[in-house]
């Protein structure tokens, strides 16, 4: 099993371009401005190249995650020790993956498993900060929502292409 390092690279771009449309003063923008005390000046101070770097980083750090949830492949790549043993794996492997190495490698199910990393992971984890912090339901739902969206979509991706 090869990984599409392209097709990585491409979903980690997903988090800068859905939440663009996300946070868009016209979608949820105003309303996560609001839950934050924010203003479109505070906004503009921010060093940007700093901020969308870090977040396609921490993007890229996102997919390698995914690929091990959304490609189940992975999980016989490894049992046998990794990329560097598959030569020497026993035939037993080469015949599972004749037989089901492109089973499930699809946008569809790969948008699933984001989608469930989304509600399962992502919710909880900004569900229990806010409360913690103090902040709104609806802070909470949009940023939970966009995380839903942006990993279903990230899943979609790297299952069917990576």
């Amino acid at each position: 099993m090869e990984i599409n390092f392209i097709a990585l690279l491409l979903a980690g771009i997903v988090t800068l371009v859905t939440g663009f449309i996300w946070y868009n003063p016209k979608v949820f923008g105003t309303i996560w401005m609001k839950e934050n005390n924010l203003t479109e000046e505070d906004l503009k101070t921010g060093n940007m190249l700093k901020i969308f770097g870090f977040t396609y980083i921490f993007s890229l750090m996102i997919t390698v995650i995914l690929m091990g949830l959304t490609i189940h492949q992975s999980g016989a790549v490894g049992m046998v020790g990794g990329p560097p043993l598959l030569e020497s794996a026993k035939p037993s492997f080469a015949a599972f993956m004749a037989d089901y190495g492109t089973a499930y490698r699809t946008f569809k199910h790969g948008a699933l498993h984001g989608f469930m990393s989304g509600l399962f992971f992502a919710l909880p984890i900004i569900g229990i900060n806010g409360l913690f912090e103090r902040k709104s339901w609806k802070y909470i739902f949009v940023h939970a929502g966009y995380w839903m969206l942006t990993l279903t979509l990230m899943g979609g991706i790297i299952c069917a292409f990576a």
